[in-house]
């Protein structure tokens, strides 16, 4: 009787893809730190921005830059990834400084915030470089972000001009 174990380079890119793809939920203010570190110095395009109204949902569709891995070695390259930001339980959404009309114009994310007033309801916000905004009144922090694919590598790295 022999065991074959099973090596980690024979499994397919298909499977290994799917091991890599972040998957997250905050229920709290502690949980949304977390996801907004990983959605900092992500890109949207304004039409990729939805409030379903009936479904009291947002969702944000966003190449996510992949801040917890290292540059590739050899290339240099970093990763980005095509992810999905959903808040659930949102009573009314507010974009200020957006043009809502222009659906090709990009939107990079610096942060998600939560404002609590009549706890656990407040305000979640996103707030984009160039001084835009979108504020969404929530019954409370419900929020999922989830990787929809494979990486891909990008030579450029996010920067911010601290002066």
């Amino acid at each position: 009787m022999h065991s074959v174990l099973a090596r980690f380079s024979d499994l397919p890119d298909a499977y290994l893809d799917k091991m890599d793809q972040l998957k997250l939920s905050a229920l709290d203010e502690d949980d949304l730190k977390v996801i907004s570190a990983h959605v900092q110095d992500a890109v949207m395009l304004v039409g990729d921005v939805r409030y379903l109204h009936k479904e009291n949902r947002a969702v944000f569709i966003m190449n996510r830059f992949v801040w917890d891995k290292e540059a590739d070695t050899r290339t240099r390259d970093h990763e980005r990834r095509r992810s999905a930001l959903a808040v659930a339980r949102v009573k009314a959404m507010k974009a200020t400084q957006i043009r809502q009309g222009a659906k090709d114009a990009v939107l990079e994310l610096l942060a998600v915030t939560f404002e609590e007033d009549d706890a656990p309801s407040g305000r979640l916000r996103l707030d984009f470089a160039g001084g835009g905004s979108i504020v969404m009144e929530v019954e409370c922090i419900e929020v999922q972000l989830s990787d929809l694919g494979a990486a891909w590598a990008t030579p450029n790295r996010p920067s911010h001009d601290l002066s």
